[in-house]
């Protein structure tokens, strides 16, 4: 029996997060139910991180979290979080008014966000295709995460103030009653007086499991690869290529390219692969815009993002069954907003208001409130 304040589901970079910023203050257990924490959306990122990317509360977490990826505590990590990358959003003429009638909402959170005519476009990516590029939205300041870093530093921080991580701790049952909430788990009973779930794309079956109907949050597959570029081309300082519509991605990995149809198709949660079609989707929309056909593919795979209904992250408690907290949906933007996110969590767990700097942004309890939800 491990008895703790705070249980929470998940040992991903939201489990991880919230978990960094409570264990200092409450007697904290994390459970993932695999061999390692971060298996699933967490070990399969496109490890970018842009402040254009998303809906506004979505821009302004990430806004937020700049400067703990900036400057992380001593000891967090062994080398720098972030790496420079930019990233290029390229427009096809038929595109290209409606990008650049975005560039204006983009500065306002994120003044060096700058319209780029076809020619920069080309300089930054020369391998584009001429008629195929109007021009483009330019985030310089976007960049690399190490994604690995990130995770592994909160779970430092989790166990230096005396939290326990639990791996192969599967959810088997979770009920209430006067002591607490009593997890039966793949590594034995834990008792806590509130769980928050942060059980990414197995969030809603958590909550099933609490005896709560689900709130609708949608996992979606998102399918990777990583090819080689054509020979002799030098691709390790393009910025990452997005297209204007989102129908495909194409970043720097060592020296080689990671390409993604972007695709968002509906799947259960499991332990999601990549599909061929989707690949050949992606190689096909890829060739059509960079010069040079896609000869050899390295390595593929798929991960799950999971979104609420109106793409915006779940935090709070939940008003039908007391300490029972959601932290879910937070789609592709789980790294990059993880720092404000996390620490906004711990907030909510602890009864208290959301940090000042959130606040100032925009953000609100009841944007991110599991209630706006709820039927």
């Amino acid at each position: 029996m491990i008895e703790a304040d705070v249980a929470i589901v998940g040992g991903g970079i939201a489990g991880a997060s919230v978990a960094a910023h409570l264990a200092g203050e409450r007697r904290v257990v994390l459970l993932e139910r695999e061999d390692q924490p971060g298996y699933h959306a967490s070990g399969r990122s496109a490890a970018l991180f842009t402040e254009t990317y998303g809906n506004a509360v979505v821009r302004a977490l990430s806004v937020a979290s700049r400067p703990f990826l900036e400057a992380p505590p001593p000891g967090f990590a062994a080398a720098p979080l972030l790496a420079p990358r930019g990233a290029l959003h390229v427009a096809a003429p038929e595109q290209a008014p409606a990008l650049a009638a975005r560039v204006a909402e983009m500065q306002r959170l994120v003044p060096s966000v700058r319209w780029v005519s076809a020619e920069e476009a080309r300089r930054l990516v020369p391998a584009l295709r001429p008629e195929r590029v109007a021009g483009g939205l330019y985030e310089p300041e976007a960049r690399d995460i190490d994604t690995h870093a990130l995770l592994q530093g909160f779970l430092r921080q989790v166990r230096a103030a005396g939290g326990v991580v639990l791996t192969r701790a599967e959810i088997r049952g979770l009920a209430r009653d006067p002591s607490g909430w009593r997890l039966d788990t793949q590594a034995g009973p834990v008792v806590a007086a509130c769980v928050v779930n942060a059980a990414g794309a197995w969030v809603d079956e958590v909550a099933r499991l609490a005896g709560l109907p689900p709130l609708g949050l949608a996992p979606k597959r998102r399918t990777a690869f990583i090819f080689a570029p054509p020979e002799g081309v030098d691709v390790r300082g393009w910025p990452m290529l997005i297209d204007a519509g989102e129908s495909f991605y194409v970043k720097p990995e060592a020296g080689l390219l990671l390409g993604s149809p972007a695709d968002e198709t509906d799947c259960p949660p499991t332990d999601v692969q990549a599909e061929e079609l989707d690949v050949a989707v992606a190689v096909e929309r890829i060739e059509a815009v960079l010069d040079g056909p896609i000869r050899r593919i390295v390595r593929r795979w798929a991960g799950l993002r999971t979104f609420a209904p109106d793409r915006t992250p779940v935090l709070g408690a939940d008003p039908r069954a007391p300490g029972f907290v959601w932290l879910a949906g937070q789609g592709g933007y789980g790294f990059q907003t993880a720092p404000a996110l996390g620490r906004a969590a711990a907030r909510i767990v602890l009864g208290r208001t959301l940090p000042d700097d959130l606040a100032a942004l925009g953000v609100t309890a009841a944007a991110l409130a599991p209630d706006r939800l709820l039927a």
